[in-house]
């Protein structure tokens, strides 16, 4: 009985055959699909047995109708090695397979863009810097892993799983990126104005203001209140008013 090695050998001698030109009792199309119901596994493409197969194809890959040939070929080869996958330290071991598998699926949820990387391997580094840094699976790990996941799958920051895929941010960077470093251009002005807002607020806190009975409290309606007014955004736009209630403690602005 052939093996697996030996039956993709003699397959791949028929095609080699096809597409130098020469006569074959059977079609292109029905030796690749002889070729993709065998359980062919990356071991078995790289035995010397099937190399100069493989070598010899790559070199007579020629344009026209050899090229709808190859594509068949090519997605046998794929799933070859997607079959190596995970790794073998990672197969006894369910919470770090579950979560590789997790951030692959993270990767792999849109189209990947051009230039893209082996997304298996990025995810295998991602989850083991992860794995490095936290040093095992606890909470840390698992709250880690998470975030990386969720940003990645964020549709309003395409540009994130784009950067990791194509290799601008390095696998083990992507793993210990904080939340504002993994955070969209537009988040990250939110959190900046949001920031500015806070210290403003602080400042006017320790600041006494000019005292008015200008303005009523929409807490308690009483007017003892003290104001400042800054410059908080263009000099050709109106200067921000801030108002404290000395009675309740209430804090509003307007423009």
């Amino acid at each position: 009985m052939l093996t697996c090695e030996d039956e993709v050998l003699a397959i791949g001698r028929k095609l080699d055959k096809i597409v130098d030109g020469s006569k074959s009792g059977e079609s292109a199309a029905d030796l690749l699909d002889v070729l993709s119901k065998l359980p062919i596994t990356i071991d078995v493409l790289t035995t010397p047995k099937c190399e100069p197969t493989s070598n010899s194809s790559a070199k007579n890959n020629k344009p026209s109708s050899n090229q709808q040939l190859s594509k068949p070929a090519s997605s046998v080869c794929n799933q070859a090695y997607s079959s190596s996958f995970p790794p073998k330290h990672l197969e006894n071991d369910e919470v770090r397979l579950k979560s590789v598998q997790m951030i692959l699926t993270a990767l792999r949820h849109a189209d990947l863009p051009d230039g893209t990387l082996d997304p298996e391997e990025i995810a295998i580094k991602v989850e083991e810097k992860i794995f490095s840094v936290h040093k095992g699976t606890g909470d840390k790990y698992k709250a880690a892993l998470r975030s990386r996941v969720f940003n990645l799958r964020d549709k309003k920051n395409p540009a994130l799983r784009e950067n990791v895929l194509t290799g601008v941010v390095k696998p083990e960077k992507f793993a210990v990126m904080t939340s504002e470093e993994m955070a969209s251009d537009e988040v990250r002005e939110m959190r900046e104005k949001f920031n500015k807002a806070a210290i403003l607020e602080h400042q006017m806190s320790v600041q006494q203001g000019t005292p008015s009975d200008m303005f009523k409290c929409g807490k308690c309606g009483k007017k003892n209140c003290t104001y400042t007014q800054l410059q908080t955004r263009s000099s050709d736009e109106p200067m921000t008013t801030f108002v404290f209630c000395l009675e309740c403690g209430n804090r509003w602005k307007f423009c």
